[in-house]
């Protein structure tokens, strides 16, 4: 029940915009969590998972362009315009896959993902994409070698490797 308080006779809610819709029933918030979860992984949970033997794999669905500049070391090279010809070749479809782009203002992981899954891959995109994983700080590839950023304290803890989520 959420409580509010009136203001000059007008209540909270109808002049808050976050409680102008009220929030979801808590059964029904924890299956449209639950399922979120079953399509979304973050930066940091992948950079965890590939320390050791992750159980998927990671494609970047960049330009060669992009993925020269930096990609997620290990992760396959598959342009989404690419899907189709190459994804046989590339991914086997026992393995779940991720696939990442840019960052929160690209949906090119969304279109990778969604041509993965109607080729029948079990498929995650990562939240946040290259851009987040660089901000996190976690090391990165180019076409010159290795490399890797300071994390970004607006972003990742600067000091320890867990942020608490």
């Amino acid at each position: 029940m959420t409580a509010t308080r009136p203001t000059s006779g007008i209540s909270t809610a109808a002049t808050n915009p976050v409680l102008r819709v009220p929030p979801a029933s808590p059964a029904a918030a924890a299956a449209y969590f639950g399922a979120s979860l079953a399509f979304h992984a973050d930066v940091s949970d992948v950079a965890a998972a590939i320390a050791g033997d992750p159980g998927f794999v990671v494609v970047d669905s960049r330009s060669t362009e992009a993925w020269d500049q930096g990609h997620v070391p290990g992760a396959v090279h598959l342009p989404t315009a690419l899907i189709p010809q190459q994804a046989e070749q590339l991914l086997d479809r026992s393995v779940p896959v991720v696939t990442y782009c840019w960052g929160p203002g690209c949906n090119g992981a969304t279109r990778a993902a969604l041509a993965l899954a109607e080729l029948g891959y079990q498929v995650k995109e990562m939240l946040g994409g290259f851009e987040y994983w660089v901000r996190e700080g976690f090391a990165y590839e180019t076409w010159q070698g290795p490399d890797q950023r300071s994390a970004d304290p607006l972003t990742a803890p600067v000091e320890g490797d867990d942020c608490g989520c």
